[in-house]
């Protein structure tokens, strides 16, 4: 199954987003959660790719046991570190996994690295890993990051969305967004994307935000806090029940705006826990959204 294929039915599209763990860590313990979702019944389910590649192992395990539970894997994958060889070969290895859908992205820089350099004879550039992929014949259905706030590199939205043009006409299907809080920066991303003549999937990501200091961390992606969020949230930050149920309002109403006024699916970064996203999908349901998903 292609995931573009999803957005052409009536329904909105429902996905989540895992990360793999440290490398000692325990996939038991996050295929326990991965079940928990399953029951929420996503379209698919995505997995990260570790900084400089550090996961790039575990994420293709992830991805082929999430193909063996029933579950539609999008699979991450990035320009760092590799060459075009090494490339050739690690995608190889995915398709002769039954593996259908990635997530082609550029990747961040390793850890201790300011800047992003690419690996010798590999890709700066997240279209140009598209193209390499499109012109090796490779038929995976291919997705891509998406910016409603612009990159942080991309000086400036206008060439953040002219990025984004060049990276659809490489190959990519449908664009996943980085996640935000304000619902006016997605309609207006998807305005401005419209007008460039981009005229794929764009499915928005949301953070549920359930404790106070996730909030520096989101700082740190350029992603804002309206203030009215902030200024609720900042009298109450040791209050980590009140924090909770105030950011799953919160997802809440976005979700209900978004699906409302359009937007195709929802993908939800869940940070490994299955409790929040399933209170907020069981409220949606009340609301008339995804009532063929929960339980």
């Amino acid at each position: 199954m292609k995931i573009i294929d999803l957005f052409s039915k009536p329904k909105p599209v429902l996905s989540f987003e895992l990360f793999p763990p440290k490398r000692d860590g325990n996939l038991e313990n996050l295929f326990q959660t991965v079940l928990e979702l399953k029951e929420l019944n996503p379209d698919y389910m995505s997995i990260t790719y570790g900084a400089g590649g550090s996961s790039r192992d575990m994420t293709y395990d992830i991805a082929v046991r999430l193909k063996s539970l029933g579950i539609l894997p999008l699979m991450h994958f990035t320009c760092v570190g590799h060459s075009r060889e090494e490339i050739h070969q690690i995608l190889g290895r995915v398709r002769d996994a039954g593996l259908e859908n990635i997530l082609a992205l550029r990747g961040d820089p390793p850890k201790g690295q300011a800047d992003f350099k690419p690996a010798p004879d590999g890709f700066r550039y997240a279209e140009e890993l598209i193209r390499f992929i499109r012109g090796e014949g490779y038929g995976f259905c291919l997705g891509v990051a998406g910016y409603p706030e612009g990159h942080p590199e991309s000086g400036g939205l206008l060439q953040d969305r002219e990025n984004m043009k060049k990276k659809i006409e490489a190959g990519g299907q449908f664009i996943v967004t980085q996640l935000f809080f304000d619902n006016r920066d997605y309609f207006y991303y998807v305005d401005q994307l419209r007008n460039q003549g981009v005229t794929s999937p764009v499915q928005p990501g949301l953070w549920l935000l359930t404790d106070y200091s996730q909030i520096e961390k989101i700082g740190s992606f350029g992603t804002r806090i309206p203030t009215e969020l902030y200024e609720g949230l900042k009298p109450h930050r040791d209050d980590k029940e009140y924090i909770q149920r105030k950011g799953i309002d919160y997802a809440v109403k976005q979700c209900a705006e978004l699906l409302e006024k359009g937007a195709p699916g929802i993908h939800f970064y869940v940070m490994n826990r299955s409790a929040p996203v399933r209170e907020v999908l069981s409220r949606l349901k009340t609301l008339g959204w995804f009532k063929d998903r929960t339980e």
